[in-house]
């Protein structure tokens, strides 16, 4: 069975609707937007026509409590529309938490950190010289507690051990294989870096852990999957043990004080061993 994308979209055409959702957006928060920015693979380079999300970052002037239903609102309705659309990620937050390196919308360290190296202006005026960078202590919690949300709930743990579905969408496959990587180069260098600076770091080890799962998602991502059924071997192989390596190296480097952090990636850690 074929994983191929159901649309393959060049950096050019992906960049052309993120100035489109930007505009939509200055209509919807009008002067309260100061500026937004294309951030990830559309900023830095790489960016994957099968795969890789259009990832926008709306700087607001100030935080309203109507803010999240707002942007939520707009997002789900760019996310209907036909084509490119559906990949767009919306990051935000106000100039002033920016200022003092605080997320008080959706802005996790490294997002922000992506800002202030590599953000490429659609929209308003420049501000990434107020964004303050955050500190690799930031960055290694501030991604704990985005993987503890996004990656160890029931529902994607139980994927985890039956991947059959996963291996058939392309996105969803490369995404559970190399974010763990995205977080390890991250914990290890304090960058952000791109998805192909994390695969090198981490092929680069003498024997890296789920090197061929690693390889094949990479192939997947340049858009030359092999089949779901080779996917699915691979991911059965070696999905749990990534993970348990990524779990392992990031418990080593947790800062003193997170004791709660802790005890999530543990518990995560036996639960990914519960099959």
């Amino acid at each position: 069975m074929s994983t191929l994308p159901r649309q393959s979209l060049d950096a050019g055409s992906a960049t052309r609707t993120a100035e489109d959702c930007a505009r939509l957006f200055h209509q919807v928060l009008a002067e309260r937007l100061i500026a937004a920015y294309a951030l990830g693979s559309l900023a830095h380079g790489g960016f994957a026509p099968a795969v890789s999300d259009i990832d926008l970052a709306l700087i607001l002037a100030d935080r309203r409590h109507d803010d999240d239903p707002t942007i939520e609102r707009a997002t789900r309705e760019l996310h209907e529309r036909d084509g490119s659309y559906g990949r767009l990620s919306v990051f935000w937050g106000s100039l002033p938490a920016l200022r003092a390196d605080r997320d008080d919308g959706r802005f996790p360290a490294v997002d922000r950190l992506d800002l202030k190296n590599s953000g490429k202006l659609l929209l308003g005026e420049e501000i990434r010289q107020d964004v303050e960078r955050p500190g690799a202590d930031t960055l290694v919690t501030d991604s704990v507690r985005f993987a503890l949300r996004m990656l160890a709930s029931d529902a994607v743990l139980a994927e985890f051990h039956r991947p059959a579905r996963l291996a058939r969408d392309i996105r969803r496959f490369t995404k559970a294989v190399l974010l763990p990587l995205r977080f390890l180069y991250t914990a290890t260098t304090a960058d952000c870096g791109s998805t192909d600076d994390a695969v090198r770091h981490h092929l680069a080890h003498p024997a890296p852990v789920a090197g061929e799962l690693v390889r094949a998602a990479t192939y997947a991502r340049q858009g030359q999957p092999a089949a779901a059924e080779r996917l699915t071997e691979l991911l059965h192989a070696e999905l749990v043990p990534l993970y348990l390596y990524y779990i392992d190296s990031t418990l080593l480097r947790l800062p003193p004080g997170n004791a709660e952090l802790s005890h999530g990636l543990a518990h995560w850690r036996t639960r990914l061993l519960d099959r």
